[in-house]
């Protein structure tokens, strides 16, 4: 898809190159290289492709050509429940922003909307404002989907260090297994936002370094500011990959406290079968002087020490506390 962002018109998809009149951002979601020849057809810049777009040098990802700026980076999406990174180029000349993705991201259906509704403080013909704008939406969906993130850690924290009164619920196999699960996503959400936040830091480095905007002072701070948030974001990151590889240890170690108590339950019932059988045994077999077989409470003798038999062992179980946490 072609889609354009004119000044003072709703966005459109293009067609032809007459669409693309009192246009500064031309947006390609999926482009066909048809359309991508198109693009350059009318804005007479040279585009990349995707491969060039999944390149990972940074030489790669940003360099510049005249007055043309071209920059690229990954970015986490979420599409049928599986995490996906995809990549993102832009091109900024003095006179286009234009855009190549392979996905439909939140932060530039926000920027598109913003632009429909004139909700900026700036004119839509200006592109440094409209590129510099477009990071910053970037780096504000990417801290809401860390907010999301991290919330989604707080409820697995509830639920692996669970009160005592629902102890026993949450710490059953199939609700550790689900934790498990979840960790693990967290912790591929985590690794995938750290790149997308890694791609556009290098990015505001990269503009900042080669001072595109430098006659924009206002533009130099914004990028300043952007640059801070990133590495605030960077250091939550680095947080909740704390928090995942801590919940996962915890999860695991009760996984071993449930394994435990199972092996210690057929340690009693091994026990507490031995000395009965024992005994069995013993008053089974035919020898010819065994004083209990004349006793008339002989039989009734072997059954009472068998039950204690039983009895003592899972008394001195139960007072070692190995039949679970007495106190919840």
């Amino acid at each position: 898809m072609f889609l354009a962002h004119p000044v003072g018109r709703p966005v459109h998809e293009i067609v032809a190159a007459e669409d693309a009149k009192n246009v500064s951002w031309l947006d390609l979601i999926e482009p066909s290289e048809d359309e991508i020849r198109l693009a350059e057809a009318v804005t007479g810049l040279s585009l990349p492709r995707r491969d060039a777009l999944e390149e990972i040098e940074s030489s790669s990802r940003h360099y510049r050509k005249g007055d043309v700026i071209y920059l690229s980076t990954p970015l986490v999406r979420m599409i049928d429940d599986r995490l996906t990174t995809y990549p993102v180029g832009m091109v900024v000349s003095p006179n286009w922003l234009i855009t190549l993705r392979y996905a439909s991201y939140t932060a530039f259906e926000t920027m598109s909307r913003d632009l429909a509704a004139n909700d900026v403080d700036f004119a839509l013909s200006d592109v440094p404002e409209l590129a510099i704008h477009l990071l910053e939406t970037i780096v504000n969906r990417l801290a809401d989907i860390l907010e999301n993130a991290g919330h989604t850690l707080d409820t697995i924290s509830r639920t692996v260090f669970a009160d005592k009164r629902s102890r026993r619920r949450v710490r059953n196999a199939d609700v550790l297994r689900q934790t498990l699960r979840k960790l693990g996503e967290s912790g591929d959400l985590t690794s995938s936002i750290r790149e997308s936040l890694l791609g556009v830091d290098r990015i505001g480095m990269f503009l900042g370094d080669a001072r595109y905007f430098e006659f924009r002072d206002t533009l130099q701070t914004r990028l300043r500011i952007m640059g801070r948030d990133v590495a605030s974001l960077n250091d939550y990151v680095a947080q909740m990959t704390v928090k995942v590889q801590f919940l996962l240890d915890a999860t695991l170690g009760f996984i071993s406290i449930d394994q435990n108590d199972g092996m210690k339950l057929l340690t009693v019932v091994s026990f507490v079968g031995i000395t009965p059988t024992l005994l069995a045994g013993i008053y089974g077999m035919n020898f010819k002087i065994m004083p209990e077989l004349e006793w008339r409470y002989g039989y009734y003798y072997a059954l009472g020490l068998m039950a204690f038999s039983v009895l003592l062992p899972l008394f001195i179980f139960w007072r070692r506390g190995w039949f679970g946490d007495r106190s919840s």
